[in-house]
Formats: structure tokens, sequence, C-alpha cells
């Protein structure tokens, strides 16, 4: 009596150890990822998967993806969980993101020039690349505004692209206000946000 082979269920995805040492994916291979991969960047080449956020974290990027919603103007659009191709080997996936309105809904990427405010959500696990990683690579590209959310207790902080480049000879971003209260506005369109209406 012969044994039947085992057949062994697959796993989840994962990306292959092979291309990513070479650091060899691009943003063409993330438009052909499986329905069951998990949410990814893309940094230099290498895959990154995206930690899980905190219920937490997610009520703040809703409530306020819900409040620029209502607020924007009409040249404006605001989503989630959609991903800016900063090069052709690099993505980043901001919490919240204002966009032009004139963006095709059929795109799975915006570009930077389309990009008019990326929002980041701080979390124990994304501090070091939220404060410092993320805006420098935002500002690099030339996306104008960008807002980092603290928790407990929340508090914003909007900056703005600086007109000149900094002491890094890169271009960078300049606060504009932080506000744990009323953040108040004028780019990049007018804001009067309360706090309180984004605080779970």
């Amino acid at each position: 009596m012969s044994a039947e082979p085992v057949s062994e269920t697959p796993g989840p995805w994962q990306p292959d150890p092979v291309r990513q040492r070479q650091a060899g994916y691009t943003l063409e291979d993330l438009l052909h990822l499986p329905p069951d991969a998990p949410r990814v960047e893309l940094v230099d080449g290498v895959i990154h998967v995206v930690p899980s956020p905190t219920l937490g974290h997610q009520h703040i990027a809703s409530l306020l993806w819900r409040w620029l919603t209502r607020h924007a103007p009409e040249h404006l659009r605001v989503a989630q969980a959609v991903g800016v191709a900063l090069g052709t080997d690099f993505t980043r996936e901001p919490d919240v993101l204002v966009y032009r309105a004139e963006v095709p809904a059929d795109r799975h990427f915006l570009l930077p020039h389309e990009v008019v405010l990326a929002v980041e959500v701080v979390s124990p696990g994304t501090r070091r690349t939220d404060r410092f990683s993320k805006p420098a690579e935002y500002a690099a590209a030339g996306i104008p505004g960008y807002w980092r959310v603290e928790q407990d207790p929340v508090r914003v902080y909007a900056y703005r692209l600086a007109d000149r480049p900094g002491r890094s000879g890169n271009r960078e971003y300049e606060l504009l206000a932080e506000a744990a209260d009323v953040l108040e506005l004028t780019q990049p369109f007018s804001v009067t946000l309360p706090i309180a209406d984004i605080t779970p």
C-alpha cells in the first residue's frame, strides 16, 4: 500500500527572499500582488509589510478622512490606504491624503504632483518613520503639505514645503501650526479643525 503525498496548504503571501536581498522589486510588481497580500510599501526596491494599525489609530484616521472630505474644496478629493509612487522602486501609503480631483478613479497609485497633503497618524511602531523618514521623503518628492497626528492626547502638527532648501541642501518642511484644541490654517486650503472632531 503506497502512501499518498500530503498536500500542503500554501501559507500567506510573502515577498521572494532573493528579490528582497537584491532590492529588485519595482512599482510594476506591486500592481500584480495577489489578493491575499498584506498592505505593503516599497522602499528602495525592498518590500516592507505595513504593520496592522491599532483601533485608536484607525479611528483617528477615519475621523480625519471624514472631516477633510466634508471640508475640502471641490477641486480636491480625500483618500485612505492609497499609495504614492515616490519613484519606480519607492512607494509610501499615507494614512490619509488629499489629492487633485482630476486624477482618474481607476488609478492604484498617485504621483507626488497630484498630492496636496499627506497625513500620518503616529503609532508606537512607526514613530521614527512618521516623524523623520516620511516627511523627508514627501518633501523631497515635492508634496506641498504634511500633517503628523500624535495620539494620546491627539495633537496635530501641520507643515508646509519650504520655499528654499534646508540645511541638508534638500527640500524640507517647515512647521505652520500645531494644535491640541483647534487647528487653523490657510494652506493647503482654509482649515479650522476642532481636534475634538478627530478624537475617538
